[in-house]
């Protein structure tokens, strides 16, 4: 379940990058036939489908920067094993949100039986599970009543039916859809009515929608989706409108609006929201937007096909992976990496994680997770370790364990984190625990200064490395 969980949330932060890019076209196509913007949230709906796509180095998801499993077609945003990682880290594709998330998210606790995130993620996924079998529950209810509303519904001609237990027309029907229409209706609204509705038909909109609102129930704890289904609904039925019009002339519009209008001021409480009532909803946008169509010239409307198609595309397609050149290592640690994870603060969890991944791994020793003590002074950076094999840090003269393997990386550390004023090792050995510390003082007093300066460059950073290995702790 907490898969599955994993899964939805990867998909659900992957559309919400793919809607936002969709709001922003449909902002910048409002010139164009509404048919464009409803096409175009139809890649919102395959990101919520399909946890894998293609790769293409054309792809407005570059821009998020979101972690990719090579050669997968996934995109992880929350990593697959986050309930197993020592340090849980997100990559949400912005470094602001995820520095923030990943500071919220806790350590995992060597002496514990089981990770905090994975209860975090066991609980997260109930409730889901629990919001969509509610949401199911109530949308079923909702189908079943309109549908008893419509039971006594005569046969006027075809699929077309007639009711006076309705106030608004709309389209049911999965396999063989019937459009639904209130009783004594003029002959020039009816024109209208069936012509929208028959395009509904046409377009296969009565599947459309619903499984829409099907993948909105499946990611229902994200806002975005709900903003995405209405926004589309809007764009489908406006683009109904544009069919209309088309189909039986501009003459037509002042009408026809009048026919929109009457029908919203009237429909029930029971019809509202119907999947695809006639005039339920934006109903002052819809008018604005039939008075003002225009129908667009071949020129321009292979002009915005060609936009559609390319939005398409960029929206679908996972940014192919970049190759970077290898990081070089010196003497085990990756410099620039180094550099770039400078901080001031030990409380930049992000920072300290990266940190640490850019020195070389004692042999034997497992990473385990860290702590930090940010509250008051002293600053302390808690490492913790899972033993392997204690060999490597075997000390024959001492006859003991020694802290001598871990002093390069604490004076790296003392030297990147501005503000860190103790270092602390923690090592569990089935059953036995060692514990080492380091202090700033300790460090400075060893080098012959603040180390700190070391940390200005590349150059400088070297120098300490390579002194490093001559520099020996008194026992």
């Amino acid at each position: 379940m907490t898969d599955l969980w994993i899964s939805m949330l990867n998909m659900s932060i992957t559309a919400s990058y793919v809607a936002a890019a969709v709001m922003l076209a449909r902002v910048l196509l409002r010139r164009a036939p509404k048919i464009f913007s409803y096409m175009l949230w139809s890649a919102v709906m395959i990101r919520l489908i399909l946890p894998v796509s293609f790769t293409s180095s054309f792809s407005i998801l570059r821009l998020a920067g979101p972690a990719g499993s090579s050669g997968t077609g996934q995109l992880q945003f929350v990593p697959k094993n986050i309930g197993m990682q020592a340090q849980p880290a997100l990559n949400t594709g912005t470094d602001s949100a995820g520095s923030l998330w990943n500071s919220l998210l806790p350590s995992a606790a060597p002496a514990a039986s089981v990770n905090p995130v994975q209860i975090l993620l066991w609980a997260g996924s109930m409730i889901w599970l629990t919001g969509v079998i509610v949401l199911l529950l109530y949308s079923v209810f909702s189908y079943v009543r309109v549908m008893r509303s419509v039971r006594t519904a005569t046969l006027v001609k075809g699929h077309v039916f007639e009711t006076d237990q309705i106030m608004t027309p709309f389209v049911s029907g999965f396999l063989k859809p019937r459009i639904y229409i209130p009783a004594g209706m003029s002959g020039q609204e009816l024109s209208y009515i069936l012509l929208h509705e028959q395009t509904h038909i046409n377009r296969r909109d009565y599947l459309i929608k619903p499984l829409m609102f099907l993948l909105v129930i499946l990611h229902w704890f994200n806002p975005l989706m709900w903003l995405s289904f209405v926004l589309m609904s809007k764009d489908m039925e406006m683009s109904c409108d544009e069919a209309v019009i088309r189909k039986l002339g501009p003459q037509v519009k002042s009408s026809y609006s009048g026919s929109l209008l009457g029908f919203s001021a009237r429909r029930s409480g029971l019809m509202t929201g119907s999947p695809l009532a006639f005039g339920e909803s934006s109903v002052k946008a819809r008018i604005k937007h039939i008075l003002a169509y225009r129908q667009p010239t071949p020129g321009s409307a292979a002009a915005f096909t060609l936009v559609l198609v390319v939005l398409l595309i960029g929206c679908t397609a996972n940014p192919k992976p970049v190759e970077r050149p290898q990081q070089q290592l010196y003497s085990g640690y990756t410099v620039d990496q180094l550099l770039k994870s400078k901080t001031n603060y030990i409380g930049d969890v992000s920072k300290v994680t990266a940190l640490l991944g850019a020195m070389p791994l004692q042999e034997g020793l497992e990473r385990a997770g860290i702590e930090l003590t940010t509250g008051s002074r002293p600053y302390a950076l808690t490492i913790n370790y899972k033993v392997n094999d204690i060999t490597g840090m075997w000390n024959d003269e001492l006859k003991a364990v020694s802290r001598d393997p871990l002093l390069k990386n604490s004076v790296l550390l003392l030297t990147l984190i501005d503000n860190a004023d103790i270092i602390h090792y923690s090592l569990a050995d089935e059953g036995i625990s060692y514990s080492f510390t380091f202090t700033r003082e300790e460090v400075d007093k060893l080098l012959g200064g603040d180390v700190r300066p070391y940390g200005a460059d590349e150059a400088g950073l070297r120098k300490l490395i390579d002194r490093l290995d001559s520099v020996k702790l008194a026992h």
